[in-house]
C-alpha cells in the first residue's frame, strides 16, 4: 500500500495506493518492530487524512489482504497485557483515560496507568510472600542452624501493619468511585417543588420537562456536569407523594432508590416543609428552599433551609453550585491512592479477610501460612499475575474498537 517501510521509529512520508496503483492518500508511516511497541508485537501506523472516505478506503484495502482483519474491542490492550507491557490495573486505567470527561478523571486515570497503584499492590504481595516464606521455613527447618529460632513475632507485627494499611486504602473506595464515575447527586422533593427547574438551571439547558401539572417526572432524568474539574451526575427524580397511579408509584420507588445510592441528596421544597421520613439515612442531605422569587415578603420559612434560591431568576444558584463543587472536592480530593473499581475492592476485601485470619493465634501455624498464601493470591488477581483468564474478556470488551 505504501511501498518500502521507513527506518524503525522514524516517520516516513509515503503515497498510499490501491492494488491498481491508484493514489488513495498521502501521509506518514511509522514502523515499530517488537518488542519496543505498545503491544510488544511488530506494528505499523498509518497517519492519514481523517475523512471517513479515506479511512474506509484504507481499511477496505487492508482487510482484502490475506490474514488481515479488523481488531476486536480492546484487542490491542489485551495483547499488550499478554505480552507483559501492561498489567490489569494499568490496562483498566487506559480504558478510563480514553473515556475521561473531566480533568479529575484524567488525572486519576493517568495515576493508575502510570503504575503507582500496581506498585503498591506488588509491594504488599511481596511482603506477604516473604512472611509466608519465613513462617514455612520455621515450620519445615526449625532444626537447621541457618534458620532463626523464631521469626514469628517480627512477621506477625509486619502483617498487622499491612492489615492496617490495607484498611486505610480500602477506606478510600468512595474517593476512587467518585473519581471514576462522578459524584452522584439526587434531587428529591414533593411534586411541583421546582426539582426539574433546578436541574435545568444547574445544567444550563432544558434537560427535564417543566410543567405545573404534578407528577410530570416519572423516570430518572440525568445531567452530567464538570464542576471544578470533577464529574457531577445530577438526577431529577419523581415527586414524592401518596395516592398515585402504578406508573408514578414506580417512579417514586426509583426516586427513593436513587437517593439511597447518592453521595448527596438535594431535598427541594417551595413551602419550607421538609418531610424526611421517606429519605434514606446514608447520604448527606441538603435542604433547598426553591422559588424564592415567589415568596411573600415578611413570610418566614417553616424550617430553615440550607440554601434558598430561585432557579427562574438565578438568585442563589451560584452559591449552591459552589457548595456542590466544594463537596465534590472534599469527597474526591486528596493525593492518596484509592481503589479504582469494584473488582479491586472485592479482591482487597478477600485479601484482608485472609490476612486477619492469618493473625489468629488459635490456628495452627500451617493454616496461618496458608491464609498468607491466599491473601497474596488475591492481590495477584488485581494486577493479573495469577489466574485471571476468566475475567479478561469482560475487562477488554469495554474498550473501544481498535484500542
Amino acid at each position: 500500500m505504501c511501498g518500502d517501510l521507513p527506518s524503525p521509529r522514524e516517520a516516513g512520508f509515503r503515497v498510499f495506493r490501491d492494488g491498481n496503483g491508484l493514489e488513495v492518500d498521502r501521509g506518514y508511516v511509522l514502523w515499530l518492530p517488537g518488542p519496543a511497541s505498545f503491544t510488544g508485537e511488530d506494528c505499523v501506523e498509518f497517519h492519514l487524512h481523517g475523512s471517513r472516505a479515506v479511512v474506509d478506503r484504507v481499511l477496505g484495502l487492508a482487510t482484502q489482504m490475506d490474514g488481515v482483519r479488523l481488531a476486536e474491542a480492546g484487542e490491542f490492550a489485551r495483547r499488550a497485557f499478554v505480552n507483559g507491557k501492561l498489567d490489569l490495573v494499568e490496562a483498566e486505567a487506559l480504558g478510563d483515560l480514553i473515556s475521561a470527561e473531566t480533568e479529575a478523571q484524567r488525572r486519576f486515570a493517568v495515576e493508575l496507568a502510570g503504575g503507582a497503584q500496581s506498585a503498591l499492590y506488588e509491594d504488599w504481595r511481596t511482603r506477604l510472600l516473604h512472611a509466608r516464606a519465613m513462617i514455612e521455613a520455621e515450620i519445615d527447618f526449625a532444626d537447621e542452624d541457618d534458620v532463626p529460632g523464631s521469626v514469628s513475632d517480627q512477621v506477625w507485627a509486619d502483617m498487622r501493619t499491612l492489615a492496617d494499611a490495607l484498611s486505610r486504602h480500602m477506606y478510600g473506595e468512595r474517593r476512587g468511585r467518585i473519581m471514576r464515575s462522578g459524584l452522584q447527586v439526587a434531587i428529591v422533593g414533593a411534586p411541583n417543588a421546582g426539582k426539574s427547574t433546578l436541574l435545568n438551571a444547574l445544567a444550563g439547558s432544558d434537560r427535564a420537562i417543566v410543567s405545573p401539572e404534578p407528577g410530570t417526572t416519572r423516570d430518572i432524568v440525568e445531567a452530567r456536569l464538570d464542576l471544578g474539574g470533577f464529574l457531577v451526575v445530577l438526577a431529577d427524580t419523581a415527586g414524592l407523594r401518596d395516592g398515585v397511579s402504578v406508573i408514578e408509584g414506580e417512579g417514586i420507588r426509583r426516586a427513593i432508590q436513587r437517593a439511597s445510592e447518592a453521595d448527596l441528596v438535594l431535598h427541594v421544597s417551595e413551602t419550607g416543609l421538609f418531610e424526611t421520613s421517606e429519605l434514606p439515612d446514608g447520604p448527606s442531605i441538603w435542604t433547598v428552599r426553591s422559588k424564592a422569587d415567589l415568596m411573600d415578603d415578611g413570610v418566614t420559612a417553616v424550617e430553615a433551609a440550607d440554601y434558598t434560591l430561585s432557579a427562574a431568576t438565578g438568585d442563589g444558584v451560584n452559591a449552591l453550585v459552589a457548595a456542590v463543587t466544594d463537596f465534590a472536592q472534599d469527597r474526591a480530593g486528596g493525593s492518596d491512592l484509592a481503589p479504582g473499581r469494584a473488582r479491586h475492592m472485592q479482591h482487597l476485601a478477600n485479601c484482608k479477610t485472609h490476612l486477619i485470619d492469618s493473625l489468629s493465634e488459635q490456628l495452627p501455624l500451617e493454616l496461618r501460612a496458608e491464609h498468607l498464601r491466599l491473601a497474596s493470591e488475591q492481590l495477584g488477581r488485581i494486577t493479573g499475575r495469577i489466574d485471571v483468564e476468566d475475567i479478561l474478556g469482560t475487562i477488554f470488551s469495554q474498550f473501544c474498537i481498535g484500542k
